[in-house]
């Protein structure tokens, strides 16, 4: 998993290597001028000014920005030449804890005081607003060298509404060259984000609310199925020699293609849904939702169908390891924090996710790269998604399908 803070960086004259940058909270915004609104985009926005042009907000450390375009400068210094790292992504609606979730991989902990979230949560004014708080892609780094990317939130009123036009186009481009209607456009967006992460992640979380939500589960469906011909960031790499890596490159473009190790989260359910029968029976759901998928193919091929869903397969709930899929149910946190009568309380259910995900046995790239050359190429690898054929011939079925509006 994580490498060690030591690192594996290229040799140089200097005996001692600088320490690694450890980024633990968002920085403090510096602004010159008024506030852009994120909800609505009122008087504070200066109308003239296109929303694809925007650049990240001073202080913003975003890879992926609201106007859905890819920057690196202000997220590079913190990366270094170490090549022990690992990526974990997140994905989910609006509300689902993604930012909470982050929080607690990243080791942050809320009792300490004086101490700022290394992502910022949904406040009660935001959820009564139905607005997000987070917005495109930001990421942090932490002393192990685990790099966290949260998102801004998939099928989002607030999103849906900031790029909107008065008469229903979109005013972000998100296949090249062509003009959508808003909520084509938005559809799309969950894709090409989920594209994204699961080709430059090592692990990645789809997070959904409740227990009946399968919105993550089918999002992951079409992911796996228009992902088709988008590697993974190492394929970048310029490489003059021969040997292992020639091997790795074939590999890559012969064999299967990469994808993230998916991990399935169910927040804010209800006690009497949180039991270890409900947990076998979702986790058979889950095994059969996605039988013929590329990640139950690649990991999974030599079972046979029918092992997925044996009554020996995953008898009892201590058989963690026993499906071929990952998933978590977290309840709903307790808001007078008493101890009660339940299955599994809401701490100890993010503590057991985060130590199952930190110490999972995750796919590797094709080849070994810095973070540098990661967040480089990932770069890449987004101009790949929004330029894929794939997507596009997608994006055409969906709009001659009359669901959306021209």
């Amino acid at each position: 998993m994580a490498g060690s803070t030591g690192g594996t960086g290229s040799s140089s004259s200097s005996p001692v290597p600088p320490a690694p940058k450890i980024l633990l909270a968002k920085p403090g915004l510096v602004t010159t001028g008024p506030v852009v609104g994120k909800f609505g985009r009122g008087g504070a926005e200066d109308e003239t000014v296109p929303h694809r042009s925007r650049l990240p907000a001073i202080g913003s450390l975003n890879l992926l920005s609201d106007s859905w375009e890819f920057y690196i400068d202000r997220f590079l210094p913190f990366l270094t030449e170490n090549a022990d790292f690992t990526v974990i992504g997140v994905i989910g609606s609006p509300g689902v804890g993604k930012s909470t979730i982050m929080n607690e991989l990243y080791g942050f902990d809320a009792g300490s005081p004086g101490m700022l979230p290394p992502f910022s949560v949904q406040s009660e004014d935001n959820r009564a607003m139905a607005r997000h708080c987070s917005v495109g892609i930001e990421p942090r780094i932490s002393a192990e060298r685990l790099i966290l990317l949260d998102t801004q939130p998939v099928f989002s009123p607030s999103v849906l509404a900031e790029m909107m036009r008065p008469d229903g186009s979109s005013t972000i481009s998100v296949l090249s060259g062509e003009n959508l209607s808003a909520e084509l456009a938005h559809e799309l967006m969950a894709i090409q984000l989920g594209v994204l992460l699961a080709s430059i992640c090592h692990i990645l979380l789809l997070v959904s609310d409740g227990v009946h939500d399968d919105n993550m589960w089918r999002l992951m469906l079409t992911v796996d199925l228009l992902k088709h011909g988008i590697p993974d960031p190492s394929s970048h790499l310029q490489s003059s020699t021969g040997g292992p890596e020639r091997e790795n490159k074939d590999k890559l473009f012969e064999g299967e293609e990469y994808m993230a190790t998916p991990v399935f989260v169910h927040t804010k359910l209800q006690d009497q849904n949180v039991t270890p029968l409900n947990l076998v029976q979702m986790r058979k759901a889950l095994a059969q939702y996605f039988s013929s998928s590329s990640f139950i193919r690649g990991r999974w091929g030599n079972m046979r169908k029918e092992n997925f869903f044996s009554s020996t397969a995953s008898s009892t709930s201590n058989d963690f390891h026993a499906m071929p899929l990952n998933l978590f149910l977290i309840p709903s946190k307790n808001k007078d924090d008493l101890p009660r009568a339940q299955h599994e309380s809401y701490n100890s259910a993010l503590w057991k996710l985060r130590d199952e995900v930190l110490s999972m046995n995750c796919p590797s790239f094709a080849r070994t790269f810095s973070e540098r050359d990661w967040l480089k190429n990932s770069a890449k690898i987004w101009e790949q998604v929004k330029s894929s054929a794939v997507i596009a011939e997608y994006s055409r079925t969906l709009q001659n399908s009359g669901m959306f509006r021209r």
